[in-house]
């Protein structure tokens, strides 16, 4: 493979910018998945949902609805609620209907609702279109937790061949990995076509230019499904899993790949003591942080340099949707740094530990230096229990011992929350030498209103954190309010 960081980088933003045009190039095409078929005591069916694609004026086909756990949170009790999961390839137009078969449909929702994907009922159907690959929730009668999770992936251009040596090949229907793990050589490619499920967990360790890739579903109830550690160019693509950690290593690219969660410290993708890692496109539901960056932790050692998530979508259905900085070094301190979130839509964060909240979070522990971060085009629907925003300097010392040494340089630019008020934001250093510098909110709009410290309607007395519903303590230096719009 041999692929760059560069290029794997440079390959993401075009990615992007051109995604549109590329579909609407290429020819219309649908691609369902055959059915796994049956296995004696895996309920791996839900049949709270039909679920149907086709072309304009084509024959409707079905899809396979996967049953997938998720973490319902009640005050403080967890309980694990039964949810739905189905998924197709298409280039061009393609029509859904998606029939309920759980409850009468009063009204349906279809997000993140940034998309503007507009439907209609009939019959207690839900029909609308689709335009270009999305990863999706279809929320019958305002429930999220018996939800439809609807992945509309892009064709697959490249399948390798099962016949080559250097491909580990899944094809549809039920695998159990021997001894539950497979350890993945370097230079080996894994393939799980559509309609493959794998039972057991995929070790990426020690080795570089690995390949997992396909539309199959890697199913690890209670851990990862992959493990990356110690590794170099590597690419995860379409696949679905519970959990894919990334430590000690260099050049990973995770492409259009969906983790789902449900149970404790049920984390999405972390990043530890990592540099050169790229997220573009993954859709993550939790039961713990979506997405993290930390440094030395869990055997890994050293900080995190280079770290972007780009077109994603984040529902955290515990903690945090965006987590960064309480682990490190103490006696050799790490730095976090020049890490990037882009055009991002969080559903979701529920926490009442006030300590772990905020949809996105800087919680420098351990020594840490956490600088150059920023957060740009990100879209807060309505959260249930949390905070918009988290920037600490703690001492944690239930996971730390010491507090970090700072957090500088962070951007949140085209940041917009609609929703109920969620709890009192954050920002606080914690002493003379470990400080918080150089923040900026720029196009901060809450509701409908842009935080400027220059805005109409701020009393002379208030400051703008004020009207952002931020609590801004001790030893932050150059906080700055400001429009471009």
């Amino acid at each position: 493979m041999n692929f760059d960081w560069a290029l794997t980088k440079l390959t993401g933003i075009i990615t992007g910018v051109l995604f549109s045009a590329i579909c609407m190039a290429q020819p219309p095409q649908l691609t369902v998945y055959p059915f796994p078929g049956k296995e004696s005591g895996n309920a791996v069916h839900n049949g709270d949902f039909t679920v149907k694609v086709r072309l304009p004026g084509g024959r409707w086909q079905d899809l396979y609805e996967y049953n997938v756990k998720v973490d319902e949170v009640r005050g403080v009790n967890h309980q694990v609620e039964n949810a739905s999961m189905a998924a197709f390839d298409f280039s061009g137009k393609v029509e859904v209907a998606v029939s309920s078969n759980r409850e009468k449909v009063t009204q349906a929702v279809i997000r993140p609702l940034s998309y503007g994907i507009h439907h209609k009922i009939v019959n207690n159907t839900v029909y609308f279109h689709l335009l270009h690959p999305k990863n999706l929730s279809i929320e019958i009668n305002g429930d999220k937790f018996h939800n439809l999770h609807l992945f509309a992936n892009p064709i697959q251009t490249i399948i390798p061949d099962p016949k080559d040596a250097q491909v580990i090949y899944f094809g549809p229907g039920f695998h159990v990995l021997k001894g539950g793990a497979l350890n993945i050589a370097s230079g080996k490619s894994v393939y799980l076509a559509g309609g493959a499920v794998v039972k057991g967990h995929f070790i990426v360790d020690s080795v570089r230019d690995v390949k997992i890739t396909g539309r199959g579903i890697i199913e690890s109830p209670g851990r990862e499904g992959v493990s990356i550690s110690h590794a170099r160019n590597i690419l995860l693509e379409g696949i679905v899993l519970t959990q894919c950690p990334i430590g000690g290593s260099d050049s990973v690219a995770v492409r259009n790949v969906k983790s789902i969660s449900s149970y404790k410290w049920g984390d999405g993708m972390n990043v530890f003591a990592s540099n050169n890692v790229l997220y573009d496109g993954v859709f993550c539901r939790n039961s713990d942080d979506c997405t993290t960056v930390y440094a030395t932790r869990k055997g890994f050692t050293g900080g995190c340099r280079n770290i972007t998530m780009q077109h994603s979508t984040l529902w955290a259905d515990v903690a945090h949707p965006i987590h960064i900085g309480i682990h490190g070094n103490t006696p050799h301190p790490d730095t976090i740094e020049n890490v990037h979130y882009i055009d991002i839509d969080i559903l979701e964060h529920q926490e009442r530990q006030v300590d772990y909240q905020g949809c996105m979070a800087i919680n420098a522990g351990d020594n840490n230096l956490v600088r150059d971060i920023s957060f740009e085009n990100i879209r807060v629907e309505n959260i249930r229990c949390g905070q918009l925003v988290h920037l600490q300097i703690p001492f944690n010392k239930k996971y730390c011992t010491a507090p970090g040494r700072g957090i500088e340089n962070i951007l949140f630019k085209n940041v917009t929350y609609h929703g109920n008020n969620p709890e009192l934001s954050v920002i606080t250093g914690y002493s003379e030498d470990r400080r918080i510098r150089n923040v900026v909110f720029e196009n901060l709009n809450i509701n409908g209103t842009l935080m400027a410290d220059n805005m109409s309607g701020k009393p002379g007395w208030y400051k703008t954190a004020d009207m952002a519903r931020m609590f801004v303590g001790e030893f932050v230096d150059s906080l700055v309010f400001r429009r471009t719009e």
